[in-house]
């Protein structure tokens, strides 16, 4: 399948690892970096298990696939490869693809900004980096519209009774719940409380609530439930759980800009406010409001999203035709209790 070897550069943003595949992948079928994520969902998995899952990978991570743009407007491309499936969009993963194109040369940096546009399978993200000395300071990504579906939709869980969740898309679908209605705080010590938490919530969401992008069809699942909170300086406190369970280190930037179009869709931000968001364990993104949109016949807001990541290391994966372990493996003592949902 590959030829040698995968090159990968390894970042993190804000905590949250987003390793970067600039070399070895193989040729993904598709016109579309949306229909090379449906072909990686739907008919060959083998590069997304191969890099996401043990023995080359642990559970708190990402890796992404940079690839050549497919539009013309695009300087790259890329797709986000995570343990149940590629997804279309991630704020911190563009974070770490930006800087990692940009620290690494394969994007030309100019300082003091480079602007990098990015062919997503959700659409085309503006990133305009701030850069000093051949670094990558900092990333704000103009990000897809942002757009509420549904404000306080019911739904009813065996454990915690009926519970409100706002969805939204902010890149792709999220339910986003206050956390006190789960009976938790967002601290560390409750990640894995919270990830089974959010976990359990997903999969009832799946039987109770249904959503479909206006303008991409296959965009018709809610992708995480984002728990939040708020801080006594006003910072959204956010805490985005994963399957098959685990929480988001970074502040979450396609969960930010959710909740960013259920503030404006609640009247609570207009065109220019801005918020913090803030991690379970201290990382910032600022998120703001620079304008609105439509998408299809629904209300959006234009969000930007600001943060940092940092290139640490590089490494090479290579195929070994014996190798036991192509396809990977996932054991429930550190990918948690629902590891079976993942095949």
């Amino acid at each position: 399948m590959w030829k040698n070897s995968l090159e990968l550069l390894l970042v993190h943003c804000q905590g949250e690892i987003g390793k970067v595949i600039v070399g070895g992948a193989p040729e993904i079928p598709g016109a579309s970096i949306l229909d090379k994520m449906n072909h990686i969902n739907t008919v060959d998995d083998r590069l997304r298990r191969f890099v996401t899952f043990e023995p080359r990978a642990h559970v708190a991570m990402t890796v992404n696939l940079a690839l050549p743009p497919t539009r013309p407007d695009a300087d790259a491309g890329f797709i986000v490869l995570q343990a149940d499936r590629a997804h279309p969009m991630s704020g911190s993963n563009c974070i770490c693809v930006v800087t990692a194109l940009l620290e690494s040369g394969r994007v030309r940096m100019v300082e003091p900004e480079t602007v990098v546009r990015l062919d997503t399978a959700a659409g085309l993200i503006t990133a305009r980096a701030r850069c000093r000395g051949g670094r990558c300071l900092s990333v704000s990504l103009d990000n897809v519209p942002a757009f509420a579906l549904d404000i306080d939709a019911q739904v009813k869980t065996p454990k915690w009774g009926t519970i409100r969740a706002d969805i939204a898309f902010g890149g792709v679908f999220y339910a986003l719940v206050d956390v006190a209605q789960v009976g938790l705080a967002i601290v560390p010590d409750n990640a894995r409380a919270l990830a089974e938490a959010g976990i359990a919530i997903k999969a009832l969401l799946k039987e109770q609530v249904k959503v479909a992008h206006p303008e991409i069809a296959s965009l018709d699942e809610i992708a995480y439930v984002m728990f939040r909170d708020r801080d006594a300086d006003g910072a959204v406190r956010t805490c985005t759980t994963l399957k098959p369970g685990r929480v988001d280190r970074s502040p979450c930037g396609t969960g930010s800009s959710a909740n960013l179009a259920v503030l404006h869709a609640r009247g609570e931000v207009k065109t220019g406010d801005a918020r913090l968001s803030r991690s379970i364990i201290g990382g910032t993104f600022r998120a703001e409001a620079i304008g609105e949109a439509a998408v299809g016949n629904i209300r959006a807001v234009l969000p930007r999203i600001t943060g940092e990541a940092w290139v640490y290391g590089r490494e090479e994966l290579r195929i070994d035709p014996d190798d036991p372990f192509p396809r990977g493996f996932a054991l429930s003592d550190t990918w948690g209790p629902q590891v079976g949902e993942l095949g």
